[in-house]
């Protein structure tokens, strides 16, 4: 299938490369006049994945929709052209959402409950400026208390259609163990300044 002088699956391709969001299957099928229908869609998505296999960049469904994303083996060379370091969260920042993402939706008192100490209003406020954790609803019960859950940004940024496809926590505590490190690092050179 054509638009003019582009096929449908380069205008896809650059419709993705160009995207600072996942495109959903809708989304995609608005760039066309007449619709191609979802089912040529997919199978030029499915095309696309198979073209950049192997490459430096690849093309994934995560929970907003599609999008390419450089592959995590290759990260460390682009850090490097960063100028701005990313944010390093505390221990009790990844503790928090790793409580809320693999117990869902729970409030602040499960959460403390969890972890054995009290969750700081900073804690969650980081978290929800983030993008990464949102309030849900409200228990019933006395004073009707939050409750937290994950968005669609935090699946989108680490890759997730779903919170099922989250690693087993083993895995996500030995990940999360050379960031505490590099981050206590940090915090004994700042303090030695």
């Amino acid at each position: 299938m054509t638009s003019g002088q582009f096929s449908t699956k380069r205008i896809v391709e650059a419709a993705l490369l160009a995207s600072d969001e996942p495109l959903t299957l809708d989304a995609l099928r608005r760039l066309f006049e007449p619709d191609p229908g979802a089912d040529i869609l997919a199978s030029v998505l499915a095309e696309l994945q198979q073209e950049w296999s192997g490459k430096a960049v690849e093309l994934v469904c995560t929970a907003g929709g599609w999008r390419f994303r450089t592959r995590a083996e290759i990260q460390p060379w682009l850090d490097r052209l960063r100028t701005q370091r990313a944010p390093a969260y505390s221990r009790a920042v990844w503790e928090t959402l790793a409580v809320i993402a693999y117990r869902q939706p729970v409030t602040r008192g499960d959460i403390e409950a969890i972890r054995g100490v009290t969750v700081s209003t900073q804690v969650l406020r980081t978290l929800e400026g983030r993008g990464w954790i949102e309030i849900v609803g409200h228990r019933d019960g006395p004073g009707r208390p939050a409750l937290y859950a994950t968005t669609q940004r935090f699946l989108d940024d680490l890759g997730l259609r779903h919170v099922r496809e989250l690693p087993p926590l083993a895995e996500l505590e030995a990940m999360l163990e050379p960031l505490q490190e590099a981050h206590d690092k940090d915090e004994d050179e700042n303090q030695g300044s």
